[in-house]
């Protein structure tokens, strides 16, 4: 329990400095790719898997791990190169969205500490049909960041909407005058924040990374004065972001004079006592996993309700 700990506080003090570890990997060709380390909980040779009937053509088989059924998805195939096509391979076996699930990879290379500053957007050049979230230079090389909410999306059944009881519940409640900024770097992320709170009748802003959140709502604090925090009162932000994490993004918050009483929900596809620990550190008011539009929902009418 001691080694859990010291693990915990090593990787809380790494993400309070807007900085992280991320497994580089590659796909079959020369393109490196990264994931971060704290949603991978193991590396292990590809085992044996039992198929899926009428499974998703992406996801490999069915892999028993630890007393767990865990889905193993073809990265390759699921970003839409060549599926894989040999007897080896190893697997990433990650967390995500309060759901186990691995990654078939070829090869894996190394685990690398960097700045979520050095962390960069996908050229806008490249469109809007592809599975990046990010891009970093590691040794003069590009390495592509997946958007693994985009590919989990794509093979889960995720429940995207708010349900039918709880709109119910809410009709009559005067929340059209209100303005929620949602920060995620995933493309699939935000919209599906956008489309949950704009079916209750809230306003929604939406920002990729944290430094232009901070900046936005900087700007609209100006513009607005006094009445700021009755049109803007909270923010809901993932965590993994390039440039500015959500970490970072919170404690700004918190140090600014007239933001500092905004509501901030960390969302995000990571879960557990890391974060837990880090919500507190930084002065958020809650941490969420993604992605339950009811628990989201909910959660933000009680805050603009205190």
């Amino acid at each position: 329990m001691s080694g859990v700990l010291k693990s915990v506080d090593e990787r809380t003090n790494l993400a309070g400095q807007n900085r992280l570890e991320m497994l580089l990997f590659q796909l079959g060709d020369e393109q490196v790719y990264g994931i971060n380390v704290f949603k991978v909980r193991e590396v292990i040779l590809c085992p044996s898997l039992s198929q899926v009937p009428g499974g998703q053509n992406n996801v490999k088989g069915l892999a028993h791990l630890r007393g767990e059924t865990v889905p193993i998805i073809d990265m390759a195939a699921a970003i839409g190169k060549p599926p894989f096509d040999g007897h080896a391979g190893l697997v990433i076996v990650t967390e995500y969205n309060r759901n186990i699930q691995g990654f078939l990879v070829h090869e894996v290379d190394r685990i690398v500490n960097l700045n979520w500053d050095e962390i960069q957007p996908p050229p806008e050049s490249i469109g809007q049909d592809h599975f990046l979230t990010a891009v970093v230079q590691i040794d003069g090389k590009l390495i592509d960041i997946i958007d693994v909410e985009k590919i989990f999306a794509q093979v889960s059944d995720i429940e995207s909407e708010v349900s039918r009881s709880l709109r119910e519940k809410l009709e009559g409640v005067p929340l059209n005058n209100v303005t929620i900024l949602a920060v995620d770097d995933s493309g699939v992320a935000r919209n599906q924040v956008k489309r949950a709170l704009e079916s209750i009748g809230l306003q929604v802003e939406l920002a990729k990374d944290g430094k232009q959140a901070l900046e936005w709502l900087i700007a609209q604090s100006d513009q607005l004065g006094l009445s700021f925090h009755q049109k803007i009162p909270l923010v809901v932000s993932d965590i993994e972001m390039p440039v500015m994490d959500g970490y970072t993004l919170t404690s700004e918050i918190r140090n600014h004079p007239k933001l500092r009483d905004t509501h901030v929900i960390l969302h995000s596809s990571l879960s557990g006592q890391f974060n837990e620990t880090m919500v507190k550190k930084v002065g958020a008011d809650h941490f969420i996993a993604k992605f339950h539009p009811d628990e989201l929902t909910s959660l933000i009418t009680q805050l603009l309700d205190e």
